[in-house]
């Protein structure tokens, strides 16, 4: 994070492995004999009993994601009489820039975290030789020492505590939490340059020419499964062999480096829904003069070189808060253009091959006693966070949560056979770097919920179906579902009505009144619990299609089950019935719609296959109200999207698209902070992600054999537009643009040869058949009119 002060500016540092704890023990030996008494309770219909004796099969908190540290840069007083400041965030390029005047001179400060070369850059510079100065040095809120020598350098050490809370002791070299180490290397030019230490831990530089700072980091986590007291890892030499595998490089090299490694990702999908160059040239260059109120934003713009030099020479700069506050009145779609931009900047920047899981602030953290512990939640924040790496082109992106879903089987085995005496494996609602798969500790309705992992695993089915990746699906895949289903089907029991059931159940962080009047949560076979259980079935029988092991004993087991789940029912007030009986609901307008996982992202409800049900999700959505938290309105978006309205899709867009003061967020339910992260209020991340996946699909929808063409879009508010680079199931890449509100015409590829059959828009439907490597492109009325190689039609 750069905050952007000018006189004194702090770039806050996180690493994604440094969290408290250690590797523990996620099984509770006690938990059968609570979990046939809870069971017992239930059958007999003592609901809130059964609630209270619940509360035995908790566990422990998740441990808690810790910041790393800060780059302080601190100027002499000088630079307290700017002028003309400016700051934005590049999103085609990843980049911050700070610019501001002293005087007749400009002072430019440009910021990047480089993933091929794994070091945060500055660089501070100015239009003026010999006239950068400044001190730098890193401190922590955890526990540290730092020290600079005369080689520009320097070297901060420091420990994670083992215990959730900070220990109220000084540094210790034999601490057994995660350790971890920062180097900052300093590099200036200038005749008259020079550098030295100040305090022992602070370099001062001054009469640079420029200054480079270059920051590399690293821990001594080696993985869920090893205690960091047992690490082999030392953070001081890897931190050292990075910074010294770079000393050669340019600050230009690094960026180039950096830039093609992002632009790979970033630039596969373009997204215009404005109404042409004016509208973009108004405001996807975005700044903000300076507001020392307003310190700890960041502002975004889109990078359009073609205009750039336009908007730089008398258009007047906007900045991000102004647009936000201004949207209910300007409905300017480029802001909705940005903010879907800026959901696929923040996955591409915090979720690659090799990294940890996108938690529930990201890599943006800053406390040391997060919210909610940063911790990864399975009850959806998890799960929304990887919605975009699919439709949205970054299926890279999606590495980690398969490595973690690994991990999660691991330890879920262990809580599976000890805690139920299943086999398979399970994972419940909250977890952490150590790959926690028990109960979280305190109220049962939220805690006590088995089908986190269970969600988790749709989107191992989901990957193959976009991909069609074979390998994948057999190797990675197919056995981490596999290992999903035996838990499920050992945790179905024989219910009410010959229907199969799970108890105890609850539907997540909601509560019910009992027929007796007591409040509860705790029941049998709510409606999302059955719908996971669904969904992951028919993956599984999917699978095995896919590789021939439709015989095996598993599968013949699951074709057996599915008939005997209960199934999905409309309650007396035409809604989607939450529970597995028609409860009252004493929070109608609860944020959560967990019970409309089978319309999204579940696949069950359909509006071709299932229209009653449909009209009873909808019905569950006018009940639930718009108002929410970011993510779930965000989940709003993408249920409207799926019932085709797009008019109420939209009325969700503006009501995300609302300024957040953070020094008030307690008045606020929902929104956007000035720098576009959303807000719960606290901040999450996860809507963020959730916002770009919506607008996916109100664009693109698909199975394994249709593709539907702008579901829902609002035709009156982006009445001409395109979509470059979206992805289908079927491993399709779809291009789509429209005028006047109708489609005008459409591209469809794929590398292998696809799965999809038919093609939908607006009622019309047309069979279709596409070959790997040839680009099809349909008019209007869905009619193929020619097709290319993909090579003749890269510049279409």
């Amino acid at each position: 994070m750069v905050w952007g002060n000018v006189p004194n500016e702090t770039l806050q540092l996180n690493h994604d492995t440094l969290w408290t704890g250690v590797p523990g023990d996620y099984t509770n030996p006690d938990a059968p004999s609570v979990l046939s008494k809870v069971r017992k309770l239930v059958d007999d219909g003592q609901y809130a009993e059964a609630t209270a004796a619940a509360f035995g099969l908790s566990d422990h908190p998740p441990e808690a994601y810790q910041p790393l540290g800060n780059i302080n840069i601190e100027f002499d007083d000088s630079h307290l009489n700017y002028t003309s400041y400016v700051r934005e965030l590049d999103l085609s390029t990843a980049t911050v820039k700070i610019k501001y005047n002293l005087g007749d001179v400009e002072f430019t400060r440009e910021h990047f975290s480089s993933n091929p070369h794994q070091v945060v850059v500055t660089k501070i510079s100015s239009t003026k030789t010999a006239s950068i100065s400044f001190i730098v040095y890193l401190d922590s809120k955890l526990h540290h020492h730092s020290v600079a020598n005369s080689a520009n350098r320097i070297i901060m050490e420091g420990n994670c505590p083992k215990k959730r809370r900070p220990p109220k002791v000084e540094l210790s070299k034999n601490s057994d939490g995660i350790q971890f180490a920062a180097v900052l290397d300093v590099q200036i030019a200038g005749n008259n340059a020079v550098v030295q230490v100040v305090e022992e831990r602070k370099l001062k530089i001054e009469g640079a020419d420029w200054a480079v700072l270059l920051l590399a980091a690293s821990s001594s986590f080696e993985g869920p499964f090893i205690n960091p007291a047992d690490s082999k890892r030392d953070p001081i030499s890897e931190s050292l062999n990075t910074a010294n595998s770079i000393q050669n490089l340019s600050f230009s090299q690094l960026l180039a480096y950096h830039l093609d490694d992002y632009l790979n990702l970033f630039h596969r999908v373009e997204l215009q829904l404005s109404n042409g160059s004016d509208s973009i040239k108004k405001m996807n260059l975005i700044h903000i003069k300076h507001n020392t109120a307003c310190d700890d934003n960041l502002y975004t713009r889109r990078k359009l070189q073609s205009l750039k030099h336009d908007c730089l020479n008398g258009d007047v700069l906007v900045s991000t808060a102004e647009r936000v506050n201004s949207f209910k009145l300007d409905e300017d779609p480029s802001l909705v253009e940005l903010l879907f931009h800026y959901g696929r900047y923040l996955l591409i920047s915090s979720s690659r091959p090799g990294t940890q899981v996108s938690n529930l602030q990201g890599i943006w953290n800053k406390d040391l006693e997060p919210p909610w512990d940063a911790a990864p939640h399975f009850n959806i924040n998890l799960q929304m966070n990887y919605w975009p790496s699919l439709s949205c082109n970054l299926s890279e992106c999606q590495q980690p949560l398969f490595d973690y879903i690994a991990s999660l089987a691991v330890n879920g085995a262990k809580t599976a056979k000890v805690n139920y005496g299943a086999s398979g494996w399970v994972a419940h609602q909250v977890s952490d770097v150590w790959a926690k798969t028990s109960p979280d500790e305190g109220d049962p309705v939220w805690a006590v919920w088995p089908m986190g992992g269970a969600w988790l695993c749709t989107h191992l089915w989901n990957h193959y179906t976009f991909s069609l990746d074979k390998e994948f699906l057999e190797n990675t895949a197919y056995p981490l579902l596999e290992g999903c289903a035996a838990f499920l089907l050992d945790w179905l029991i024989k219910g009410p009505e010959a229907y199969l059931e799970t108890n105890p159940s609850t539907s997540p962080e909601h509560k019910f009144v009992a027929p007796d009047g007591k409040t509860a949560s705790v029941s049998y076979s709510s409606t999302m619990d059955v719908s996971i259980i669904r969904e992951v079935f028919n993956a599984i029988i999917s699978s095995a299609e896919v590789l021939s092991k439709s015989d095996a004993e598993l599968v013949k087991r699951i074709k057996t089950v599915l008939p005997k789940l209960p199934p999905t029912r409309i309650s007396r007030d035409g809604s989607i019935m939450e529970w597995a009986k028609d409860f009252e609901d004493p929070e109608v307008h609860h944020r959560h719609v967990s019970h409309l996982f089978g319309l999204f992202p579940g696949h069950t409800i359909t509006v071709e296959k299932t229209p009653d049900l449909c009209k009873a999700a909808a019905n569950t959505l006018y009940k639930r109200g718009d108002i929410g938290p970011g993510w779930s309105t965000t989940w709003k978006m993408a249920l409207w999207s799926h019932l085709r309205d797009s008019s109420h899709a939209y009325l969700l867009i503006k009501q995300l698209i609302n300024l957040v003061d953070p020094d008030h967020e307690a008045d606020y339910e929902g929104g956007l902070y000035s720098n576009l992260f959303t807000a719960h209020p606290p901040f999450q991340i996860d809507a963020n992600f959730g916002f770009s996946a919506a607008i996916a699909e109100m664009l693109v929808q698909s199975t394994m054999e249709d593709l539907y063409l702008l579901p829902a879009l609002p035709r009156d508010k982006w009445p001409r537009g395109f979509v470059r680079g979206l992805k289908a199931r079927g491993g399709v890449t779809v291009n789509i643009s429209w005028k006047e509100g109708q489609l005008h015409g459409a591209r469809l590829w794929s590398k292998t040869q696809s799965s999809l059959r038919r093609l939908h828009y607006n009622g019309k439907v047309a069979a279709i058949s596409l070959s790997c490597g040839k680009i099809y492109i349909f008019n209007q009325h869905l009619k193929c009119l020619k097709t290319a190689s993909v090579i003749e039609g890269a510049s279409l």
